[in-house]
């Protein structure tokens, strides 16, 4: 009789089924993610290497038309591949794509000459992604993904004493879009036209400047930002932005001279730095009596007398017979800002007195406005308000260090300290020019021809000694 066998069921095959199946879920689950999460960012990485590539176009294209504007070459033609986007050349137009506003300002004689130019735009656009070249610098403007940052600067220089702008001005209306490349094409007459110097225009555009007190720059453009970024990056520049107009504003003042000069009646102060103590170093006057007369400074009585917006300082001085001395008799300062009241008023008078050399027509002093040992003592007028040292304290709109309180009578104070403090003060918003009277009341007895004033100081901000401005017209043309 035959034995009967039992199968037994087995689940060693299913199971390695089962394992393949999860493996390559497992696989899908995780190729998936990759690309939900990896696609985006590769794409972004794409765009962005796109975006260089056309900067780099952009950056060479920027030096061939320097080429062309300087002069160097007729015409140059830059390669750009397109890839899915759009290069425009934008004339200036209606819409004014791009203006440079430059302000020549001499405050001497309140005169202000102004002229515009136009700079017009070379832009690649694909999105939100903008690359432009415009008055000579590259732009990249990330959109929505960041801001505007410069690529390669302008054509703008400036060490100190040499502001040179040749200003880029692009004329044409072409537009061009695909996936391939385009030639954009630049040319010039090589004829810049000299704004600056040129008395042509106007005899004061001289070199060096010595008509000149300020160079206001207005930069309205897409880009104003990354204008403003590009001059605060520069040592001896600065910029300030003005939003609702898109403007960036760059500001620069000319230098006084300095040292010892002849006397005249007027001198010209540039804006003193007002961090260190004392920033004035030397500031003298050295007055010699007049031939003509026998008397020699005897009728000597003198104002020094300086006004910036609402703040005005004097200084007035005369010789005294008996001892033959030259005594300082006021120095008033007076701010009429709302902020303070026209009523506040600082007012010192000397203590010491500053020695006469010589007799009558020989005669001659040196009044030191930095006399360390030249003791002043304060007597405020009698309407003054109930906080008469209002102008010292931390530094403010009406107030610069140092941070001190002064009484009635108080002599602890020299007419250096006051000087320093003071011309900080009236030199705050720019240069100021300080007029001298010697007559006053009566004949001048000095002598302009051998008498001098002394003034050297640390200056504040950026001084042009030469200024050279052009307008370079050029021709672009995409194909």
């Amino acid at each position: 009789m035959g034995t009967k066998q039992r199968s037994f069921d087995s689940c060693k095959a299913v199971s390695s089924v089962v394992g393949l199946l999860l493996m390559y879920s497992l696989a899908i689950i995780a190729v998936g993610i990759i690309l939900v999460y990896n696609v985006p960012v590769l794409n972004d990485m794409q765009d962005s290497a796109k975006a260089q590539k056309v900067e780099q176009a952009f950056t060479v294209m920027d030096s061939r038309i320097s080429k062309v504007a300087l002069g160097e070459s007729p015409r140059q033609t830059t390669s750009v591949s397109l890839m899915g986007g759009e290069i425009n050349v934008n004339s200036p137009g209606e819409a004014e794509r791009g203006t440079m506003t430059i302000q020549l300002i001499n405050t001497t004689t309140n005169m202000t000459e102004e002229f515009n130019c136009s700079l017009g735009t070379v832009e690649y656009v694909k999105d939100d992604r903008t690359v432009a070249y415009e008055g000579g610098g590259v732009w990249s403007d990330y959109g929505s993904k960041g801001g505007i940052v410069m690529v390669s600067p302008p054509e703008f220089h400036y060490n100190g004493k040499t502001l040179t702008l040749p200003i880029m001005t692009v004329n044409g209306n072409s537009s061009v879009t695909g996936n391939g490349n385009t030639a954009i094409s630049v040319t010039s007459d090589n004829q810049p036209y000299i704004l600056y110097p040129n008395t042509s225009l106007s005899v004061s555009r001289t070199n060096p400047t010595e008509h000149l007190d300020k160079v206001v720059v207005y930069i309205k453009s897409d880009y104003y930002k990354a204008w403003a970024n590009y001059a605060n990056s520069m040592t001896q520049t600065s910029a300030t932005l003005d939003d609702e107009n898109k403007t960036a504003i760059v500001s620069f003042t000319t230098q006084p001279p300095m040292g010892t000069q002849p006397l005249t009646n007027s001198l010209k102060v540039g804006q003193i730095d007002p961090e260190p103590e004392e920033p004035i170093h030397e500031f003298h006057y050295d007055f010699e009596a007049g031939d003509s007369t026998a008397k020699g400074l005897k009728s000597m009585n003198s104002e020094l007398k300086v006004t910036s917006g609402t703040r005005t300082l004097t200084y007035e001085f005369q010789k005294r017979e008996k001892p033959d001395r030259i005594d300082i008799h006021s120095v008033t300062y007076e701010d009429e800002d709302p902020a303070v009241g026209s009523s506040y008023i600082e007012e010192w008078t000397g203590i010491d007195l500053y020695t006469i050399s010589g007799e009558k027509a020989e005669e001659s002093a040196v009044v030191d406005l930095l006399n360390d040992s030249f003791m002043m003592r304060y007597v405020p007028p009698s309407n003054d308000g109930a906080n008469p040292d209002f102008s010292w304290g931390s530094s403010g709109p009406t107030t610069e260090l140092p941070d001190v309180e002064i009484y009635q009578n108080d002599e602890n104070f020299s007419i250096n300290d006051l000087t320093q403090h003071y011309m900080k003060l009236i030199t705050e918003d720019g240069s100021v020019i300080i007029y001298l009277d010697n007559g006053k009341g009566g004949s001048d007895p000095v002598d302009y021809g051998t008498s001098t004033v002394t003034l050297i100081y640390d200056g504040l901000g950026n001084y042009i000694t030469y200024l050279h401005i052009t307008q370079n017209e050029l021709d672009v043309t995409v194909n």
